[in-house]
């Protein structure tokens, strides 16, 4: 297994990523030029040696549903693989199947076990979650609104 030095040294290689410290001496590099409205690359790099790297879309990589896949065991050339795979995948991704979606889109009905109900509007390009009258959270992605809701145990109702 690398150590986190050496991860650092491989990741800091590439010249597309900015470095961001974060808490708990973690650290992310995000890929600024990105086509998507995901910007992390490498994402909580620790210094015990574990990370993830966004690999979503990317044959050949199992990966949570945030899209990232494990690092902690990568070797060096595993790393630098990902890495310039996300970078790739990140640089041709095409914003405009994410408009043709926003342009077609209808408020959504999200429902939980409890019987609660929040709905996802789209308004002036973000993604805005109510309960009710009150708005609950504002996301500049549907797929990050929709990880919202789905985290917080809701599911999509049709009406």
């Amino acid at each position: 297994m690398l150590t986190f030095e050496q991860k650092l040294t491989i990741i800091e290689s590439f010249p597309e990523l900015e470095r961001k410290d974060v808490s708990l001496k973690r650290v992310n590099f995000q890929f600024e030029e990105s086509l998507s409205d995901k910007k992390n690359v490498v994402y909580h790099l620790h210094p015990n040696g574990n990370g993830f790297v966004y690999a979503k879309g990317i044959k050949g990589y199992r990966t949570d549903e945030k899209g990232m896949v494990n690092i902690r065991e990568f070797s060096e050339e595993e790393l630098k693989e990902v890495i310039a795979k996300a970078i790739e995948f990140l640089s041709t991704e095409t914003t405009s199947d994410a408009s043709k979606e926003a342009e077609a889109f209808e408020d959504e009905k999200w429902a939980n076990d409890e019987g609660q109900t929040l709905m996802l509007v789209l308004e002036d390009d973000m993604w805005n979650v109510y309960a009710g009258p009150n708005l609950d959270g504002t996301f500049p992605s549907y797929n990050e609104a929709k990880q919202y809701l789905i985290e917080e145990g809701f599911r999509k109702r049709f009406y």
